[in-house]
C-alpha cells in the first residue's frame, strides 16, 4: 500500500469561533463523500463536493477482514480529499467512518494509514449516531412545519430509519444490510431473477421485524429517503416517466419488473443511471421494496440533506458553543441521579488546577477543559448500579451507551477517564486511544483524579488557593502554609494517591 502525501496534519488548531471554512467527510460502504463549506454569518455556504465510488464495502471478506485492494482504492480517494483540504486546521474537518469500519477487524489498522493519507483524523460512528446526523442533515433541508417525518437512508452496509419532528429525532434505528451487502449476498455474478429478488427482499423484511411495529405509516405523516440509492432510483422512475417528485410504489413495481427483464446488472441501461450504481441497484431496490410494504409507504420525497450535511451542521452547533454532547452528558448524568453539587464543585477545582498546566501535549486548552467537564459530570454515574467497583462501572456504561454526538473514539476516550480516576492505573488503556490523546489523557486523568481528592469530603467549604506544578515524571502541589498541617485527612489521602502514581512512573510531591 503506498501513501503519497506532504499534507501535514499537525497544523495550528484554530479556535472553533475563529473557523471561516469547514469540511465534512463521509467514508461510506460503497462511496466516499466529501463537502466543503465556508461560514457566513452563522450559516453555511456549499463551496465543492467530491464523491468517488471506492466500494469499501464489497473488499470486506467473510472473515471481516479489508482487502489490500479496497484499501488502497481507498488510500487513494483519500489523498485526493486531502489535497483539496490542504491548509485547513484539524479542527475545521470531521471525517467519519461507518458500517464497513464498523465490522472490520482490520480496521484500526486501516485507520492509521487513512488518517496519513487524509491527514486529518477519522472517527468511527455508532450506528445510531450515524441515523441522527443523517436526520440532521435532511432535517435542514426540509421546511420546519411540525410534522412526523420518517427519514430512510440506505447505505453500503446499513440502512438507517428515523422518525422525528422538525430538527428533533425522535426514534432512531440502524439495521444491517444495505446495497452493496444485499447485492453481495443474493446477486454475486450480476444475474438478476424474480427468485433471486424474491428472497433479497424477505432477507430485508426479516432485518425491518423487529422496528416494523414502531415504524409502520400510522406513526409518521411523510416519508423521506435520503441516499444516493434513493435519489438515483427516484431519477430512473422520473425519466422513465414512471413517476414525477417523488418514489411512488407504482413506479417502484415497474423498476423492479424492467429490472428483472433485464437479468443482468451489466444490461441495466436505465435514464439517469450511472454505471457504477448497477451493481448494487438490485440490493438497494430490494431494501426499499421490503421497506415499502413492511411499512405500509406509498411515496417518498427525495432530500439533497444526508449524513456529511448533518456533520457540517454539528460542527456548526460546536461553533455557536451548541454542542450536542454537552445536552448528552447532562443528560446521563440526570438518568444516573448524579449529585450536581459535588461535580459542581470538583468542576470549580479542575479549572483551578488545570488553568496552570494547560496546554497539555498539542491539545487546546478549551478541548482539554470540555472532556475533563464531562468526566467530572460522568465520574460517578456507576454508583447507579453498585458502589463497589464504580468507576468500572461508569466507563461501561460511557463505552456501551448510545451516546448522541460521541464517536466510537471520544466514548472511549470518555470511558478511559472516568475508569482511570480511582485506584490503580494501567498503562495499557492509555495504549489503545489515538494520538495525542494516548499521552494528553494522562495528565487529564492526573488533574481529575487530585480535584476529586481534593473535593472528598463533598463540602461546601471552598478550598485554599493550591498551586500545581508538572514537570518530567513528577506533579508538585503547593497549599498555603500550614494548611496541609490542619487537613490530615487530606493528607493521608495523597499518601495514597502518591503510591497509586508511583505505579505509572510519576512522582507525586506536596508541600
Amino acid at each position: 500500500m503506498t501513501i503519497n502525501s506532504d499534507h501535514n496534519s499537525k497544523e495550528r488548531n484554530v479556535p472553533l469561533n475563529q473557523l471561516e471554512t469547514v469540511a465534512a467527510i463521509d467514508l461510506g460502504s460503497n462511496s466516499f463523500h466529501m463537502i466543503v463549506a465556508n461560514l457566513r454569518k452563522g450559516e453555511l455556504v456549499v463551496l465543492d463536493r467530491l464523491r468517488e465510488m471506492v466500494r469499501l464495502g464489497a473488499g470486506l471478506t467473510p472473515a471481516r477482514q479489508l482487502t489490500p485492494e479496497s484499501q488502497q482504492r481507498a488510500i487513494d480517494c483519500l489523498q485526493r480529499f486531502g489535497q483539496r483540504l490542504r491548509g485547513m486546521p484539524p479542527s475545521s474537518v470531521r471525517a467519519v467512518g461507518t458500517n464497513t469500519l464498523r465490522a472490520a477487524r482490520n480496521g484500526a489498522e486501516f485507520l492509521f494509514i487513512a488518517e496519513q493519507a487524509l491527514g486529518y483524523p477519522i472517527e468511527i460512528i455508532s450506528g445510531i449516531e450515524e441515523a441522527r446526523l443523517i436526520y440532521q442533515g435532511v432535517a435542514k433541508s426540509l421546511a420546519c412545519d411540525g410534522r412526523r417525518r420518517l427519514v430512510m437512508d440506505i447505505g453500503g452496509g446499513s440502512t438507517e430509519y428515523i422518525i422525528g419532528i422538525d430538527g428533533n429525532p425522535l426514534q432512531k434505528e440502524s439495521l444491517q444490510m444495505g446495497s452493496v451487502s444485499i447485492s453481495l449476498i443474493h446477486f454475486p455474478d450480476g444475474k438478476i431473477t424474480a427468485k433471486r429478488f424474491k428472497h433479497a427482499v424477505l432477507a430485508a423484511q426479516t432485518e425491518l421485524e423487529p422496528i416494523e411495529n414502531s415504524f409502520r405509516s400510522d406513526a409518521w405523516d411523510q416519508a423521506v429517503g435520503a441516499s444516493g440509492t434513493l435519489r438515483s432510483v427516484q431519477k430512473v422512475i422520473s425519466a422513465s416517466g414512471w413517476g414525477r417528485d417523488t418514489i411512488n410504489l407504482e413506479g417502484l413495481n415497474r423498476l423492479i419488473d424492467a429490472m428483472l427483464s433485464a437479468g443482468h446488472m451489466d444490461r441495466l441501461s436505465f435514464p439517469d443511471l450511472s454505471a457504477d450504481r448497477r451493481a448494487i441497484l438490485p440490493g438497494g431496490l430490494a431494501i426499499l421494496y421490503a421497506t415499502f410494504n413492511s411499512l405500509g409507504i406509498r411515496a417518498m420525497e427525495v432530500s439533497d440533506g444526508a449524513l456529511r450535511e448533518g456533520l457540517l451542521y454539528d460542527l456548526l452547533g460546536r461553533i455557536n458553543h451548541e454542542d450536542i454532547r454537552s445536552r448528552t452528558v447532562a443528560a446521563l448524568a440526570s438518568r444516573y441521579h448524579v449529585d450536581q453539587e459535588h461535580a459542581a464543585r470538583i468542576r470549580t477545582t479542575l479549572h483551578h488546577l488545570a488553568r496552570q498546566v494547560l496546554p497539555l501535549h498539542g491539545i487546546d486548552s478549551e478541548i482539554a477543559l470540555q472532556w475533563l467537564d464531562w468526566a467530572a459530570e460522568l465520574h460517578e454515574i456507576g454508583l447507579d448500579i453498585a458502589h463497589s467497583q464504580y468507576h468500572k462501572h461508569g466507563a461501561y456504561i460511557i463505552q456501551n451507551a448510545d451516546l448522541p454526538g460521541f464517536s466510537r473514539q471520544d466514548q472511549q476516550l470518555l470511558a478511559t477517564i472516568v475508569r482511570a480516576h480511582r485506584r490503580k492505573l494501567q498503562a495499557k488503556w492509555f495504549k489503545e486511544l489515538a494520538a495525542p490523546w494516548d499521552e494528553a489523557v494522562k495528565s487529564l486523568i492526573f488533574l481529575l483524579r487530585l480535584s476529586i481528592l481534593l473535593n472528598r469530603s463533598r463540602r461546601s467549604a471552598p478550598l485554599p488557593d493550591i498551586g500545581l506544578k508538572f514537570a518530567l515524571g513528577s506533579i508538585e502541589l503547593f497549599f498555603p502554609a500550614g494548611w496541609i498541617d490542619a487537613h490530615p485527612l487530606t493528607a493521608a489521602d495523597l499518601e495514597i494517591e502518591a503510591g497509586f502514581l508511583n505505579g505509572t512512573g510519576m512522582l507525586l510531591r506536596y508541600s
